[in-house]
Formats: structure tokens, sequence, C-alpha cells
């Protein structure tokens, strides 16, 4: 199979020729149709982001493909199913705290590079081995529109931070990093699942106006000044009454000022699900947290049924796709696709390799 390989940190992606997979018992191999290429992508690749990578191989976190084969453990797959790819591997044989391993992007920890010596291509490829449970299925689309299903990829993160909060229909929610990917699409999500009012503050008036403009009056956006108590008391106040979820999904760049400001929002009971990038503690008052009862907790992707409900979401209606931008390259201009993602980061954005 023809495949864009990563052979070092800070060398260009390399398209060679690999050997095609080989399928095993607990194991799906699907023709990728479509991969999506994250905004950051030249920074895992460089080695900026310290990932765990065993190289070289070919990277890529999730795909949206056809099944051409099933194990012989399948019982609902078949050959020609369309899927999306769930890049979030986990270890079998400890249900309670899996290792876990972002197939073709980061392992976490030695368990995690384990799973990838196994489970070690991504979706940079014609084709790609994944877990059986890995493959979920989507039903019938029109293969021109395989690129716009990505989204997928962006929607799963905000969505199982959304879940770690509960959410609950006609709940208030903030968005911390509402103007980046993510959270952008995490607004979308908050909307699909019922939130009576998403508040999305940032600094980018054009994002801000365009989430306003794309949701209308149940989305309620905050410019943020960069004064820590400014900026907690503006989104207090845009909120139609208390404030019952947080969830941050800020990323590395932002000072945790910011992150603990949009934290300190949430009402006595209320839960904040930490999800970005911040790389420093964010000093939240330990009293204020105890005596008012609030949840706090981390959050990392989604749990395995949430690319399935996800699915429902979207055919349902409740959650649309045409929203996202797409742009598409052919497997042989990989490089080019990962400089596009750099260069065309934003909200609703997607930068798509079609092998």
């Amino acid at each position: 199979m023809k495949a864009a390989v990563l052979k070092a940190f800070g060398v260009p992606l390399a398209i060679e020729t690999l050997p095609d997979p080989i399928l095993g018992t607990g194991e799906v191999i699907v023709d990728v149709m479509a991969a999506p290429v994250v905004s950051y992508a030249n920074e895992a690749f460089s080695g900026a982001r310290g990932y765990l990578l065993d190289l070289p191989l070919a990277p890529g976190a999730g795909a949206v493909g056809r099944v051409r084969a099933v194990g012989p453990d399948a019982t609902r797959l078949t050959v020609g199913d369309w899927v999306c790819c769930d890049p979030t591997v986990r270890s079998r044989d400890d249900a309670v705290s899996p290792d876990v391993l972002l197939q073709g992007w980061t392992a976490a920890g030695e368990g995690g590079l384990r799973l990838q010596a196994h489970f070690r291509h991504g979706s940079f490829a014609e084709q790609i081995m994944i877990p059986t449970e890995n493959a979920v299925r989507i039903g019938a689309i029109d293969a021109a529109g395989a690129a716009r299903w990505c989204a997928l990829n962006t929607l799963l993160v905000p969505y199982g931070g959304l879940l770690a909060a509960d959410l609950q229909a006609g709940e208030t929610v903030l968005i911390s990093g509402a103007t980046g990917n993510f959270g952008s699409a995490g607004v979308a999500v908050a909307l699909a699942m019922g939130a009576g009012c998403v508040i999305a503050p940032g600094r980018n008036e054009a994002a801000l106006e365009d989430l306003a403009r794309r949701f209308g009056p149940r989305v309620r956006t905050v410019r943020l000044v960069g004064s820590e108590e400014d900026d907690r008391s503006r989104m207090v106040k845009a909120a139609p009454g208390p404030i019952d979820r947080v969830l941050d999904l800020l990323p590395p760049s932002a000072a945790p000022a910011a992150a603990r400001a949009a934290a300190m929002t949430v009402r006595p009971h209320g839960t904040i699900v930490l999800m970005g990038g911040v790389a420093a503690g964010l000093e939240l008052p330990y009293r204020y947290l105890m005596r008012n009862c609030i949840t706090l907790r981390g959050q990392w992707m989604y749990p395995r049924e949430a690319a399935v409900r996800l699915v429902g979401l979207i055919r349902s209606g409740l959650l649309a796709l045409d929203p996202f931008d797409v742009t598409e390259f052919g497997l042989d201009r990989a490089n080019e696709a990962v400089a596009h993602a750099a260069g065309h980061r934003g909200p609703f954005k997607m930068t798509v390799i079609r092998p």
C-alpha cells in the first residue's frame, strides 16, 4: 500500500510503499477514503510537541473509509461498510485503567508504545488496520462526501468533554477556548445535546461574530480583555443564569489565568472539565471548590461509545456537518496538506488527505 511515512522528526513525510496490513482476530482492515490533518500536525512531526512515536511509521489520527476485511470475531461489520476509524486504541487486558494509544499520533506511556508496536501505522495510507471495536459504522454515504465525515474526529473531542461534564438539556455551559478548532466544535455539539445556552468567550472578534451568526441567540459570546477578574465577571454577566458546566479546551499557548478565569465562573455544585493543553498549574482555590461542592475532573479523549452516539446525533439532524469548510489533498501531496492545515486553522476549517 502507498503511505506517507514519517521517518524522523523534523523531516518531510516520504511517500513510500509499505506492506499491506495482515488481518488478525480482533482486527479490521479499512480502505482509507479520507484522513483528517489537524492544524498542529507540523508541530507533532517536527518533534515540538514531544509526542511518543516509534519511528518510522505512517502517521495520521482517524479516518473515514470502507471495510476491506473483518476478523472472525466480528458479528455486525461486513465488507463494504462505511466506518469511522476511531484512533483511540485501548488495551483489552485491563478494563479499569487501560493503556491508551492514539493510533498514528502518540502513545500514552510505555503501555501505549506496546500497543503502537502492533497497531503501528495511522491513516495517511491507503489502508489501515484497527481494533474491531474502533470501526464505527456510519451508514451509507456518498463517497464524494467522505471528507466531510472526517469532522467526527474534531467533534468527538469536545463531545467527550461534555459527556464527562454530564451536560443536561436546558443547562448553561461555558466553552473556554470557543474560538479555536475544538472549542467551536464544542459549541455546536453542546447545542446539539440540548444546552439551553452556550457561553463562548474568546479574543478573536471575527470568530466570535461568526459563532453568533451561525448559532443564533442560544450562543452568547464574550470578548476577553486579558484581565482575569474582568474576564470572569464578563463571562458570568453574559449568562442568563448560573453556569452549570465549564469545559476547558484552551491550547498549550494559553495562560493558566485564562483557564482559571473560566473555571471560576461555575456555580456551586457545578462541574469543571479540563480537556485542553495548558502547560502550567491553575492554582484553583481549594476551600472554595470544597465548600461549594464543585466537581473538577480531567478528560482525555472520550469513552468508547461516544463515536456511536455522535453518529446518532448527526444522522438525526441535530448536529450538522455542513458548516465545515473542507480542503482536500491527494496522498502524494501529504506535505502540502500538513502546511495547509497549519496555515488555515480556526473554527470549522478542515484539511483532509484523500488516499
